[in-house]
């Protein structure tokens, strides 16, 4: 994964683009993973980790877009990823929500094994939407498959 992050962090180096995160159920693992690699100064701007709907809500995603879809929804993940990205000026925000294998009693809403990512390009106001299915009894490897699913995406696509 660290190749695929080094090729990312090069590439919006040299475009001079930034990017900034809103990671609620990998806990930061998305900024952690960029912030490895020498150079990650340069291109991220911010990083927020937004674990429950009151801080989401204060970020920037919209309340009635919880109520409407949940917080563990594509919709959900597009707002936090536009809401990070016009706080930090970031050219890209990325929104990160789902379930990690287990059912949350103050969400009941969505599958609990879904989560949901969005990459934001603020120049474009355009979303780019991803799943990932998670399956392990290990949330770490859930995180680490999820934070595989994005960076493999930004490698192709930003």
């Amino acid at each position: 994964m660290n190749k695929m992050i080094e090729k990312i962090i090069k590439k919006l180096t040299e475009e001079n683009k930034t990017i900034s995160t809103m990671e609620s159920c990998t806990g930061g693992g998305a900024a952690n993973a960029i912030t490895n690699i020498p150079g990650a100064s340069k291109i991220l701007n911010y990083s927020a980790v937004t674990y429950s709907n009151e801080y989401k809500i204060k970020m920037g995603v919209s309340k009635e877009t919880i109520d409407k879809y949940s917080v563990y929804s594509k919709e959900t993940a597009k707002d936090m990823a536009k809401a990070i990205s016009e706080f930090a000026k970031s050219d890209y925000g990325i929104g990160i929500t789902g379930k990690l294998g287990v059912s949350d009693p103050h969400n009941p809403e969505g599958e609990n094994d879904k989560v949901f990512i969005c990459i934001y390009d603020r120049k474009k106001e355009i979303y780019h939407d991803l799943s990932v299915k998670v399956n392990s009894e290990d949330r770490k490897n859930d995180k680490r498959e999820v934070l595989e699913a994005l960076f493999s995406y930004l490698e192709k696509h930003v």
